[in-house]
């Protein structure tokens, strides 16, 4: 019942979601603190994770940039020493200083010492076929060529353009399936302002590549050579790989960079993409720990906090059960006092102390012989408790006397009890006490009442009866013995006395004097010897009361 009173005394309504109930009472800045503590540790490893990400690709950026622009310089650098070298070889051909046998030798000396070179032609103003040299690894005869003249095709519209405009020109390669990626270079021959034919320089795009890059970058990078249409031609490419792993904040697109080759134009394209490294999956991984431990932190905060709201609810459903219980004990006017298995006062209720006069601070922690011992019953009372510290204390309770603060004293009845713990383990004596001073008052007059009357009823010489309302029995001997007859068996008198008018009152208990004469029927006054009786009575007596003849 005084469950049910504690849960009705904290029943507030409905129970709240556990977020509600996260931001309300005056104890949630203790339960958010920490949370948000958490929170804004999980954001600033985010923020410092994003902002180090960034930086980092800034770097790779910046390096690849720098690395692809240098790779592109010794690109341009190569070609134009080409260039230079096959214009000074147009000069001595328009200067008729060189025949083709000449050219032949000449020639093969650039393709043997430039391995890009694949090969190098002299074609004159009438698109004919005067001279070439291929490498050994390339084949002799030429697609572009068919009986000893241009046939058409990129070759021989880089031709035209080099005749119109009257310098070096490089025809965009195209990416063919099967077929290696050609770069050509025209030379317009030149001699007094005049077209007289021009050479054709053939470059091997992944020659370019190999030998016009440093080693560095290459082993540094995925470097490749694209055309105008973004068509791989020469080296290799990094593939975009979507997933998860693109939305993830540190990472990104392949990390690359690229620049049109400037002697070629947008017609060769210098690319190169920055590998991925194990940096980024240790910071994913790093970043996921993180997370994933600020996550479990958030939950076990979350369950305690939910642990704690329980506990805080058992807390005040226990002070509920409590304080109804202190109430109940605070209310009763029965004293309470509990002893440890050693005899010390451990626990005392509002009423002992209040009995006693002695404070809870001054009782508690007491040893034998107690306060509210009397001096000249120490000795019985120390054998009286140990008595009840071993178990052998009567369990109908014992009398005995206490002594207030103020030195008087009054009478006590004890009843001791084992006290019982929640385990079932016995930890103590707990008795109650009970004022008995004033039942023990009555008593003493009682029992004087009774010794006076006994005194009185021993010490009359007439006979005397006691009989209820309307009862016919004789309590006096010698109330039969003054009838003139003898006591009939059953112990009743031959004469009785009874209210001549039933509207008197009188007490059903009444001392009368049984009189056996029937001139006692005048009730003009009472007998000449009247037992000791309170003046009522006899007035009674004589206004109510006669004396009649049983039959």
């Amino acid at each position: 019942m005084a469950s049910d009173l504690a849960s009705t005394l904290l029943d507030t309504g409905p129970p709240l979601p556990w977020w509600q109930r996260l931001v309300r009472g005056q104890d949630r800045l203790i339960h958010l603190a920490p949370l948000a503590a958490v929170l804004l540790f999980l954001a600033a490893i985010a923020t410092a994770f994003w902002y180090l990400r960034l930086e980092e690709v800034h770097r790779e950026q910046e390096a690849v940039k720098r690395d692809v622009e240098y790779s592109q310089q010794r690109l341009r650098l190569r070609l134009l020493e080409r260039q230079e070298q096959f214009m000074r070889l147009a000069r001595d051909i328009s200067d008729r200083d060189m025949s083709p046998m000449q050219f032949d030798i000449r020639a093969e000396s650039l393709v043997l010492q430039y391995p890009e070179l694949m090969a190098l032609s002299w074609i004159d103003d009438q698109r004919r076929l005067m001279a070439t040299q291929t490498s050994p690894s390339v084949p002799r005869q030429r697609a572009w060529v068919a009986d000893g003249q241009l046939k058409r095709g990129e070759v021989l519209e880089g031709f035209d353009l080099a005749r119109d405009l009257r310098q070096p020109v490089y025809t965009q390669p195209l990416s063919e399936k099967g077929v290696e990626p050609v770069l050509y270079m025209h030379v317009p021959i030149t001699p007094r302002a005049h077209f007289a034919g021009e050479l054709l320089a053939e470059f091997s795009v992944d020659g370019l590549l190999r030998y016009g890059v440093p080693a560095e970058v290459l082993a540094k990078y995925a470097v490749a050579l694209f055309d105008g249409k973004d068509q791989l031609l020469a080296g290799q490419s990094i593939p975009e790989r979507p997933g998860l792993s693109d939305r993830l904040p540190w990472s990104g697109k392949v990390n690359e960079f690229d620049i049109p080759v400037s002697p070629v134009g947008n017609g060769l394209v210098l690319r190169a993409q920055a590998w991925r490294t194990s940096q980024g999956v240790v910071g994913g991984t790093l970043f996921w720990l993180v997370a994933v431990l600020a996550a479990m932190t958030t939950w076990m905060l979350i369950a305690n906090w939910r642990q704690s709201q329980r506990r805080q609810q058992a807390q005040q459903a226990l002070m509920a059960e409590t304080t109804f219980r202190r109430a109940m004990e605070n209310s009763m006017l029965t004293g309470m006092r509990a002893l440890d298995m050693q005899g010390r006062i451990i626990y005392v209720n509002p009423a002992f102390c209040q009995m006693t006069g002695w404070t809870e601070d001054e009782l508690i922690g007491q040893t034998e012989p107690f306060s509210y011992w009397p001096d000249e019953d120490r000795e019985a009372l120390a054998a009286r408790l140990s008595d009840e510290l071993i178990g052998s204390s009567d369990p109908a309770g014992f009398q005995m006397r206490v002594k207030r603060r103020d030195g008087t004293l009054f009478d006590a009845r004890f009843y001791v009890s084992p006290l019982i713990d929640a385990t079932g383990k016995q930890t103590g004596w707990m008795a109650s006490m009970t004022d008995i001073t004033e039942p023990n008052r009555v008593r003493r007059q009682l029992s004087a009442s009774y010794e006076r009357f006994t005194t009185v009823l021993e010490a009359l010489d007439a006979s005397v009866s006691v009989a209820p309302w309307a009862a016919r029995s004789c309590c006096s001997p010698t109330s039969c013995t003054a009838s003139g007859s003898a006591a009939p068996p059953t112990g009743t008198c031959s004469w009785w006395c009874a209210p001549a008018r039933p509207r008197h009152s009188c007490p059903t208990k009444a001392w009368m004097p049984s009189i056996p004469s029937p001139a006692c029927r005048s009730t003009a006054s009472p007998p000449a010897r009247w037992p000791s009786m309170p003046r009522s009575t006899s007035n009674a007596w004589a206004n109510g009361w006669k004396c009649a003849r049983a039959t």
